[in-house]
């Protein structure tokens, strides 16, 4: 430990030199202008900005591109609760209780909530990264594709406890995301399914478009419903003080920070998309553990707190796998070991020994990074806010605009601004019929990726369905599935033998 942090110091010493500050903090306003603009994100914004980093030290590349990935993180709460439009992927669970903070006009304490919860959960999961890279990265080496597809089922079973009351709704919400994750290629076989002859279904339905769908033009829409006098209500205008949290909002606040950053660490060692199963999983425990469940989706500001921690948490963590193991769990450290094999580093467990001053430079790099969006980000509090005030509209038409922007720049695709409205009408319809949109996303997400374990663990197995039983991570994660499937049904059954007075 005593040595771990004489490295960490010594990757301070290379961190705050003036080169590579600039370039932090290049890498840290980049990533939040890319986290608030929807249909970027970090993958895009990384990848578009690789070639700028030719001319640069490895070190100073890399600490640019990961400032943009965890700069991300930070922006991409601030349309989701200012407009219940996601910044970016893992921005999606914050639409939920962030935008209802917002419409009470508590959008000030929200935005701040997210910048301290950030900076929190940020800081903590470089600690892990520091001294507990060596041993997680062995652990994250068990999870085999039987492991990963249990893992997803137990995402899939966990939904009906992130948003609605509804078991059967958010599980029939799943199955739809499932079934249009399979429209495009076979990912084994390569056949086209489902696209009936369009050449722009081969790559898929494009996350985006349906995400900017469900809740931005499926927002504007609801409010486009509205008598104009309510559409034209005064927006609640808080005073200064109010802007930001109070103390009892940080007493709220401050354990689902905490639990956040631990659940955020552990998923980000995890393969696949770690900072939206992070959030999902931080905003079901919280209202789990909650002793106000129905405040939930009304404006809590634990449902904020918690998500925007763990995704936080789980993009520090994903660069265990990249660094030590030379492997990218999460699309944007893909990019990222596409950048460093590009400037001649070969990530692995050689890395600290061969680069120590880019494995130690670089982490250092994200402690400063955070702290400069700390900075950054609570002045504007009061400036986002204000957002709010412009008539609705003004507001709702630029939304649109912002929202077809947005989703353009992803692809270049008018293809794709179509699927975008699609899903924007569907949401609409959702909303009048109570189904959440939530569940619907995160199997559109995670679809692709649980057929693909379940096809490779079977070709493993030679068609033996035992395989995911007989393997020990697998089997907890089945058993866990059996038992959130079992508590709704255990609590019916309760609540019928009491109202007949059996019990």
């Amino acid at each position: 430990m005593f040595e771990s942090l004489q490295h960490l110091a010594s990757g301070f010493t290379i961190a705050t030199t003036f080169y590579n500050l600039f370039y932090c903090l290049i890498g840290a306003i980049v990533g939040t202008l890319i986290g608030v603009l929807p249909g970027i994100g970090p993958i895009a914004g990384i990848a578009l900005l690789i070639p700028a980093t030719f001319g640069l030290n490895p070190t100073s590349a890399i600490i640019m591109l990961a400032g943009i990935y965890y700069g991300a993180m930070y922006g991409g709460s601030t349309t989701s609760i200012l407009l219940n439009v996601p910044g970016e992927t893992a921005s999606v669970i914050t639409c939920i209780d962030g935008y209802q903070m917002a419409q009470k006009g508590r959008a000030g304490p929200a935005l701040a909530i997210c910048a301290i919860g950030s900076f929190i959960a940020g800081t903590i999961g470089l600690f892990g990264l520091v001294f507990l890279a060596p041993p997680l990265a062995e652990a994250a080496l068990a999870f085999g594709p039987p492991e990963y597809f249990s893992l997803m089922v137990f995402g899939f079973i966990v939904l009906s406890n992130v948003t609605g009351t509804s078991l059967i709704k958010s599980l029939m919400m799943a199955v739809v995301g499932l079934i249009i994750g399979t429209i495009g290629l076979d990912p084994v076989t390569g056949d086209a399914r489902f696209t009936f002859g369009s050449i722009s279904l081969l790559g898929g339905i494009e996350f985006v478009a349906v995400a900017i769908g469900l809740f931005g033009i499926a927002e504007v829409l609801t409010n486009v419903e509205k008598p104009l006098e309510m559409l034209e209500q005064r927006v609640i205008v808080p005073r200064f003080r109010e802007l930001y949290p109070s103390l009892q909002d940080l007493k709220k606040s401050i354990t689902a920070i905490l639990r956040g950053t631990g659940i955020g660490f552990g998923v980000g060692l995890v393969p696949g998309p770690a900072p939206v199963i992070a959030t999902y999983s931080s905003y079901m425990i919280e209202r789990k553990i909650s002793k106000h469940p129905e405040e939930f989706g009304k404006g809590a500001i634990e449902g904020v707190a918690g998500p925007e921690s763990a995704n936080n948490s789980a993009c520090q963590s994903a660069f265990i796998p990249l660094f030590v193991l030379g492997i990218p769990f999460a699309p944007p450290t893909a990019i990222l070991l596409g950048a460093l094999l590009i400037h001649g580093v070969t990530p692995g467990p050689l890395l600290i020994g061969q680069h120590p001053e880019l494995f130690w430079g670089v982490i250092a790099s994200m402690y400063i990074g955070n702290f400069i969006l700390l900075i950054l980000n609570l002045p504007f509090v009061p400036l986002f806010a204000n957002i709010l005030r412009i008539p609705k509209k003004i507001l709702l038409p630029l939304i649109i605009l912002f929202c077809i922007t947005g989703q353009y720049t992803v692809n270049n695709s008018v293809f794709d601004i179509g699927i975008m409205l699609l899903f924007g009408a569907l949401g609409f319809l959702m909303r009048k019929w109570a189904y959440e949109g939530a569940p619907l996303l995160l199997a559109l997400v995670l679809g692709p990726k649980l057929e693909v374990a379940f096809r490779q663990s079977l070709m493993i197995s030679h068609g033996d369905f035992g395989v995911f039983i007989n393997r020990p991570i697998s089997m907890v994660f089945l058993l866990a599935t059996l038992v959130f499937l079992a508590i709704p049904i255990l609590r019916t059954v309760s609540k019928y033998l009491k109202k007949g007075g059996i019990v």
